[in-house]
């Protein structure tokens, strides 16, 4: 069973105009009275913090989130929490959820640390009876001993830290979600927490842990998410996620790469790719040999994915597997004539076809600013071998709006020993002949 379903998940936020100069309360009151407000080009301007993530967490799985700064991780816990509502997409927690964001979040400061115990876990849906059968146990395990009844802005951040953690681990969640808090403390605490998340994770608990040690993801973590620019770059094993950030990190640095906040980035300011196949960086016209990608670009495919159901990214399939393919698009203005083409190449011959139009495949009109198409094979139905998936945005009649060619590799395996391009379902059968007679007929007696 699935603890969070993420699916197409956008979350914007609208970018600041206040004026940068001097005013006075009076002066913008008459500003707005006579309708006068100056409207800027950036009246209109969105920051993209999260970019239509497809994400699948099975329950009882502990998960680390890593990406640089601004990649969106913080963002994509607090929607998980839902302090942040989605622009679009929809994302669903299956229990009781338990976080560590920001320290010191949902404490008053006025209120003692045992008042802020009961408000929170009030707030977390415990009855009073639930809080102060376990009071005591949050106490102790918190250490702040007499502390504990005075006044929370009188507190360190590492008793701020030993607080919010007890309280967040003693109310019973079946998620517990963690944002790089516990680097705050000593290291007595930092064991101590740490026992008490293993003691989670043995117990079945989901676990959703952003934090940039990567040693303690790779060492500590089921599964690993790999987020740049807002938008799920890899899925799958920590350890070998972990290692081909580090490589991206490390080809970033070698060609001086710039990296500014990615939500403020025309192209997301993503890492550079380390392997084509592997991180499928979105890729702009200009950068791209029009042998390979051409069109207007008025609606763009920013990304081509390709998962199993679950969520999961792949490159490799077996013929026998499902398989979903998830194109994610950009309009650049409202359009309403479009639909989208993907078809199966291998050395040159096409092996399959079809677009939304052969299909009739209702998409919005007019097209949503982004979003994420997903095709379903419930089976792939290809021999071994390697294929390349071309793409196409583009209106019914007329040129292109994106076309991509051979930039999106995929690798069909199989134990079985076919000849040809595709397998075709079907099943083998012996029917016992019918028995003819072979006898002579007799000639008639005279």
């Amino acid at each position: 069973m699935d603890a969070i379903v993420i699916r197409n998940l956008v979350k914007r936020f609208r970018k600041s105009t206040i004026r940068r100069e001097y005013t006075t309360l009076k002066s913008e009151l008459v500003r707005w009275l006579k309708g006068q407000r100056q409207r800027t080009p950036e009246d209109k301007i969105y920051i993209e913090a999260l970019r239509g993530i497809d994400l699948t967490i099975p329950q009882g799985k502990t998960v680390g989130i890593i990406g640089r700064n601004g990649s969106g991780k913080s963002t994509l816990l607090k929607l998980m929490t839902g302090i942040y509502t989605p622009t679009s997409g929809s994302i669903e927690m299956r229990g009781r959820i338990s976080a560590l964001l920001d320290l010191g979040a949902g404490f008053h400061p006025d209120f003692s640390g045992r008042e802020n115990i009961l408000i929170n876990g009030i707030i977390l849906g415990m009855t009073r009876a639930e809080i102060r059968a376990r009071m005591d146990q949050i106490i102790e395990f918190s250490e702040l001993g007499d502390f504990v009844d005075e006044p929370v802005r009188t507190y360190s951040s590492g008793m701020y830290a030993r607080l919010a953690f007890a309280v967040a681990t003693h109310v019973d969640p079946e998620i517990l979600i963690v944002d790089e808090i516990l680097a705050v403390g000593d290291e007595h605490f930092a064991k101590k927490s740490m026992a008490k998340m293993t003691e989670f994770k043995k117990a079945g608990k989901t676990i959703v842990l952003v934090t940039h040690d990567l040693s303690t993801i790779e060492r500590w973590c089921d599964m690993a998410v790999w987020i740049d620019a807002g938008r799920v770059r890899g899925v799958g094993n920590s350890s070998a996620l972990v290692e081909e950030y580090k490589r991206a990190v490390a080809l970033a640095e070698e060609q001086s790469m710039a990296l500014g906040p990615a939500a403020l980035a025309k192209d997301g300011g993503a890492l550079p790719q380390v392997m084509a196949a592997q991180v499928n960086e979105p890729l702009t016209g200009p950068k791209v040999s029009p042998h390979l990608r051409s069109g207007s670009y008025e609606v763009e495919i920013s990304s081509v994915r390709f998962c199993k159901p679950s969520g999961e990214q792949l490159q490799e399939v077996d013929t026998e597997e499902p398989l979903d393919i998830c194109l994610e698009f950009m309009a650049r203005r409202p359009v309403e004539d479009v639909g989208f083409s993907i078809a199966f190449f291998q050395n040159g011959t096409r092996v399959y076809e079809t677009s939304t139009f052969i299909e009739g495949v209702a998409l919005p009109v007019p097209l949503p600013p982004s979003g994420v198409l997903r095709m379903s094979l419930g089976r792939v139905g290809l021999l071994p071998g390697s294929y390349s998936v071309h793409v196409r945005a583009h209106p019914k009649h007329g040129p292109d709006y994106d076309l991509q060619r051979d930039l999106h590799p995929l690798q069909v395996r199989s134990s079985l020993q076919d000849q040809g391009i595709t397998r075709p379902p079907h099943t083998w059968s012996v029917e016992a002949a019918r028995a003819v007679e072979t006898e002579a007929p007799r000639a008639a007696e005279l």
